[in-house]
């Protein structure tokens, strides 16, 4: 996979203490497969913001339900 998708997974892996990195696939979904709950993804979507330097509304972040729709975001904000 691409450096943006290696980067991604390694700060869910960092924020989702229960994730094993290597289990990260883009079909993953934050609350169904991590238990990630709201506190959970406003820590990585804070994470995400530092990390790869982007900004992600509140509004926007909320619609990501699995791996590919964060990595879709980012990737369309670094153009």
């Amino acid at each position: 996979m691409d450096e943006l998708f290696e980067k991604l997974k390694k700060i869910i892996a960092e924020k989702l203490d229960n994730v094993d990195e290597s289990k990260i696939t883009m079909e993953s979904n934050f609350r169904q497969d991590f238990q990630a709950d709201s506190l959970d993804t406003y820590d990585l979507v804070y994470a995400i913001e530092e990390e790869l330097g982007v900004t992600i509304p509140d509004e926007k972040a909320n619609e990501f339900e699995t791996v590919k729709d964060a990595y879709e975001f980012i990737k369309s904000q670094q153009k």
